[in-house]
């Protein structure tokens, strides 16, 4: 039974890798033969023209330095685009948690109902949280060592008996003295602590020490193009682990919300990239330019202004919902925004 599931969930894997290649290779040839947009339909349907891609990307550059124009690979240069201005890169964005993480808690509330009307309540409910934590009692808490002090000039400190070594001092603008217990061996490790000799600036760095106060974390690549055949922006996911090395199919889908990972999430070859660069996860943007107009729209609504160069924005602030945990910018002080 377990090699039939191995060969079953194989095949679904390469049941799914040709549905995309067919799938893609179509789309190629729709975005191939598909006008360029020239007139402005993003208030009314949310579509973006390449101008309007460019005029949106240099805000955001502007905006947000962590973002720049890329060249890419000019076989693969768009000839409705700037020769410099292909697609949008951001490199090096942290990556602490995994998107599974933001739901974890979420199964352990529980709704309480106060007392029923009937009995002269009025029916109210509220929310027990972490109802699976159990709380540890320990018996074995140690008391506190009696402490007494005594006013005046000649003060003194009264402590229980116990087997530890007795050190002297005199508190501050007192005339008396105060003996303070303090464990042997405690003592000795502060001694030791503070008899560190001068680091030598001349000798080479311990082995294993140099990075130790770094947090090691995933990074991505992430990059914008523009889509011709759905007339949108599109983005493009690339992963590396805690040791710089390139992430697999499974560990980037743990990044991306279950909503969405292998559902409209796919890895494809990068637009502007050579192809020996790998596969990059990407957000399908069939319903991109329909989510686009539901939020302009809702601006507008509002009284606010929602113009074709806040693009990148709104559409940034719509994609950190499938990859809640990859934390890149794109604060920018609009109202609105």
């Amino acid at each position: 039974r377990p090699v039939m599931a191995q060969q079953q969930s194989t095949f679904g894997g390469m049941r799914t890798a040709l549905w995309q290649m067919g799938r893609n290779a179509a789309l190629s040839a729709a975005e191939y033969v598909t006008p360029v947009l020239a007139e402005s339909q993003f208030t009314t349907t949310g579509a973006l023209t390449p101008a309007e891609f460019v005029a949106a990307g240099d805000l955001l550059v502007l905006r947000c330095p962590t973002w720049t124009w890329q060249a890419g690979d000019p076989a693969k240069a768009r000839p409705f685009l700037p020769p410099d201005k292909q697609f949008l890169l951001t490199k090096n964005v942290p990556c602490q948690r995994r998107a599974q993480a933001l739901s974890a808690g979420a199964d352990e509330e529980q709704v309480l109902a106060m007392a029923a009307v009937e009995d002269g309540a009025d029916g109210e409910e509220w929310v027990a949280t972490h109802t699976s934590h159990k709380v540890q009692m320990d018996d074995d808490v140690p008391d506190m060592v009696a402490l007494n002090l005594s006013d005046g000039a000649n003060s003194s400190c009264a402590y229980a008996a116990s087997p530890v070594a007795t050190v002297a001092a005199t508190p501050a603008g007192s005339g008396g003295s105060c003996a303070r217990p303090v464990d042997a061996a405690l003592e000795a490790e502060l001694e030791e602590d503070m008899a560190v000799e001068a680091a030598d600036p001349s000798a080479p760095p311990a082995v294993g020490t140099s990075d130790s106060n770094i947090v090691r974390t995933r990074t991505y690549d992430l990059s914008i193009t523009y889509d011709k055949y759905y007339q949108c922006a599109r983005v493009w996911l690339y992963g590396y682990s805690e040791t710089r090395q390139p992430l697999t199919q499974q560990e980037v889908l743990e990044d991306i919300s279950a909503d969405h990972a292998l559902k409209t999430v796919t890895l494809e070859s990068h637009p502007h990239i050579s192809h020996g660069a790998g596969l990059h996860a990407s957000l399908h943007p069939c319903k991109h330019a329909s989510v686009m107009h539901k939020l302009c729209s809702e601006l507008q609504q509002s009284g606010r202004e929602c113009r074709p160069d806040q693009y990148l924005f709104l559409f940034l602030k719509f994609i950190s919902s499938v990859i809640p945990t990859i934390e890149y910018d794109y604060t920018i002080s609009i109202d609105g925004l």
